[in-house]
C-alpha cells in the first residue's frame, strides 16, 4: 500500500512538472516572451496593417503587437516566399524600421525613418 501511494505522490509531481514546463514553453513560443505584450485591436489594428503591408509589398499580417519596444506597434507579415517580416511603427503609424526574419538573414531598414544607432 506504502508504494501505490509513493507512486502515485510521483505521478502527481510528474504531472505537474510537465504542466509548468508547457506553459513555459508556450509562453516563450507564442509572443517574443514578453508577458505584457498584447496585440493591436479596433481602428489601430486596421491601420496598421495597411501600413505594414503598404511597406512591404504585401504579404499576410501573422501577429501584431501594442507597445512593442522598437516603437508603438509591431506587426509581422509573412511574404509569399514564406520570409517574415517585422514592422515597427511609432504611435502615428509611421515606419521606424522593419528587419527580416533572422532565419532568413536578410534585414532592411525604412528610408530615413530609422534611428540612429539602433542595431539589431
Amino acid at each position: 500500500m506504502r508504494d501505490k501511494l509513493k507512486g502515485a505522490v510521483i505521478a502527481a509531481v510528474v504531472i505537474a512538472a510537465l504542466a509548468v514546463g508547457g506553459a513555459a514553453i508556450a509562453g516563450a513560443a507564442g509572443g517574443g516572451g514578453d508577458d505584457n505584450s498584447k496585440a493591436i485591436t479596433g481602428s489601430a489594428l486596421d491601420r496598421a496593417k495597411a501600413v505594414a503591408l503598404q511597406h512591404t509589398g504585401g504579404g499576410k499580417v501573422t501577429a501584431t503587437e501594442a507597445g512593442d519596444e522598437e516603437g508603438a506597434y509591431e506587426v509581422e507579415v509573412t511574404q509569399a516566399d514564406g520570409s517574415q517580416v517585422d514592422v515597427h511603427l511609432d504611435k502615428d503609424f509611421k515606419v521606424l524600421n522593419s528587419a527580416a526574419d533572422r532565419e532568413h538573414g536578410d534585414h532592411q531598414d525604412a528610408g530615413g525613418d530609422h534611428e540612429s544607432g539602433h542595431q539589431d
